[in-house]
């Protein structure tokens, strides 16, 4: 499959990477304001943080309930042979949108934040109408 994989396919992995990214910038921003005992332990207590670390744990915890959407659409999309042009922009913007929500998001730009979302809800929405199509 190589370089010949659909942009849809590499878009889905550029979201992957964007995943991982987070999972460990909230990570090791969280690993900071908790105690080594909690971090090597059972975690069976919750340890909250604050600040950015807490904006950086939300904000992946909302990748992790839109990546699947998108994930399936994408993967739906290409099953039934339909990407195009509607699931490349709507790929697009669903990454490009999960990229730039996580650092808004840290440094805590509420407006501006939730214009980032929708555009990244927008993009999934794309991808679905082109399975319809």
């Amino acid at each position: 499959m190589g370089g010949d994989s659909p942009i849809e396919l590499k878009l889905l992995m550029a979201a992957v990477i964007i995943g991982l990214v987070q999972l460990v910038w909230a990570a090791a921003a969280g690993g900071g304001q908790r105690e080594m005992a909690w971090l090597l332990g059972p975690r069976d207590e919750p340890a909250p943080v604050v600040g950015v670390a807490a904006r950086l744990d939300r904000a992946f915890k909302n990748f992790l309930e839109t990546f699947p959407l998108f994930a399936t659409a994408i993967i739906a999309a290409g099953m039934a042979n339909k990407y195009g042009g509607m699931t490349f922009y709507g790929a697009g913007i669903y990454v490009v949108s999960r990229a730039l929500f996580v650092p808004i998001y840290a440094s805590g730009i509420s407006i501006v934040r939730t214009l980032v979302w929708t555009a990244s809800m927008v993009g999934i929405f794309m991808v679905i109408i082109a399975f319809f199509r």
